[in-house]
């Protein structure tokens, strides 16, 4: 998901924060955090270096800003509420959650998840950032769990687990390049649901 389709609906001009802030997140979801430095940041934003150290005086501080940002654009403002708009039990918006991934696999500008990324980059495992990241991953697991609960499934913490790897397996199945990855993946959900003793109705889709 991305933060540029909000942006553009903003009449006003963006100020210096809002540009660093759409800045970042473009530059730090495309490519990662350690890729991309602070005085790119300022070159592409067209902020002093100066004046974004004024709004993040560390860029460790700016990452931790960016993880925040994607988790309110990225797992609230599109994943969870497309789910809840595709379908209502809550068996048919765990499987719909395949199919918002499926739409995202086949966008130009697909991504893969900014959190998984920032966990293989950080690999102290006291780091502030990768902290931060199994945090956002956990406030979509949570998602998960409540989904799984509401649908009956006994250990919905468990399953949630489950369901969470299979869909972080099918990012990055997407991100190497098969196209088709969510709905492979909506299939072993499919699978998984059955297992757990809760019937469903196949379909789902827009």
């Amino acid at each position: 998901m991305d933060a540029r389709r909000a942006d553009k609906s903003r009449s006003r001009p963006a100020s210096a924060r809002e540009r660093i802030d759409r800045t970042a997140y473009e530059l730090f979801s495309r490519h990662g955090i350690r890729a991309v430095g602070v005085d790119t940041i300022s070159a592409r934003s067209g902020v002093a270096k100066m004046t974004l150290y004024k709004h993040y005086p560390s860029k460790e501080e700016l990452a931790l800003a960016f993880l925040r940002r994607r988790e309110e654009l990225w797992t609230r403002s599109w994943l969870q509420q497309e789910v809840e708009r595709r379908a209502r039990p809550p068996a048919e918006r765990l499987l719909a959650v395949f199919d918002v991934f499926d739409k995202w696999f086949r966008r130009s500008d697909f991504e893969a998840c900014a959190f998984a990324r920032v966990l293989l980059e950080h690999s102290e495992q006291r780091h502030p950032v990768r902290i931060a990241a199994k945090g956002h991953i956990e406030t979509i697991r949570a998602f998960l769990r409540q989904l799984a609960g509401d649908a009956g499934v006994r250990d919905a913490s468990g399953f949630a687990r489950q369901w969470q790897i299979v869909m972080m397996g099918s990012i990055i199945a997407a991100y190497a390049g098969d196209r088709d990855a969510a709905r492979r993946a909506k299939e072993i959900g499919l699978l998984l649901l059955a297992r757990a003793g809760v019937r469903t109705v196949k379909g789902v889709q827009p």
